[in-house]
């Protein structure tokens, strides 16, 4: 059930910031996608429209990401699901540490049944009331990102601005250093962001 909270919540910021839109920028989510189209700039590579939008139009984030995701939905492109998103984060050369991910991700799900997972292209965040866990992946290791409100000691992690909404960051790169520790570390985190 607090996933469905979650879930609305964030479709009414995302309502509130779209209604917004106009006041803020001058232009409608509508207008803005029409300025999309008209640019040249392909609709599809959202990373491409973002920061056309921030160089030409000293768009902000919020603005950036709802405006190119539009105009994507308006060329035809559907957003993956996590599972496509997790997917692609490991494909190619990341292949080899999926396995450990995967081993990782069960760790962080057992935490609890409000456990959310969401996909996002760079990292795959784990979410409670708030992201309590954020993990991206390289060739030789999986960084994670844990949210503090008040960072327990250990040697296993250092302040850090992400993967995510991260505060401090622990690196992974064998699924022998799932320990004991670890699985307390990803706990205080879940907890402090219930």
């Amino acid at each position: 059930m607090a996933e469905d909270k979650t879930v609305r919540d964030m479709g009414d910021v995302m309502d509130a910031a779209v209604a917004n839109l106009k006041e803020r920028t001058g232009r409608s989510l509508d207008e803005w996608v029409q300025v999309v189209m008209e640019s040249g700039i392909d609709p599809h590579d959202l990373k491409a429209v973002r920061r056309w939008l921030k160089d030409e139009h000293g768009a902000k984030v919020n603005t950036r990401w709802h405006v190119a995701e539009a105009a994507a939905k308006a060329a035809g492109w559907k957003r993956p699901g996590v599972e496509a998103f997790i997917d692609q984060q490991f494909s190619g050369s990341k292949e080899a540490m999926r396995p450990l991910f995967d081993r990782l991700r069960a760790l962080i799900e057992d935490l609890g049944d409000d456990v959310a997972v969401q996909g996002r292209g760079g990292y795959t965040p784990f979410v409670r009331a708030r992201q309590f866990a954020a993990v991206s992946a390289t060739r030789t290791r999986l960084d994670v990102g844990l949210r503090f409100t008040e960072p327990p000691e250990s040697e296993l992690i250092v302040p850090s601005k992400g993967p995510g909404m991260g505060s401090h960051k622990l690196t992974l790169e064998r699924p022998e250093q799932l320990t004991d520790e670890v699985e307390e570390l990803l706990r205080v985190a879940y907890e402090q962001n219930g």
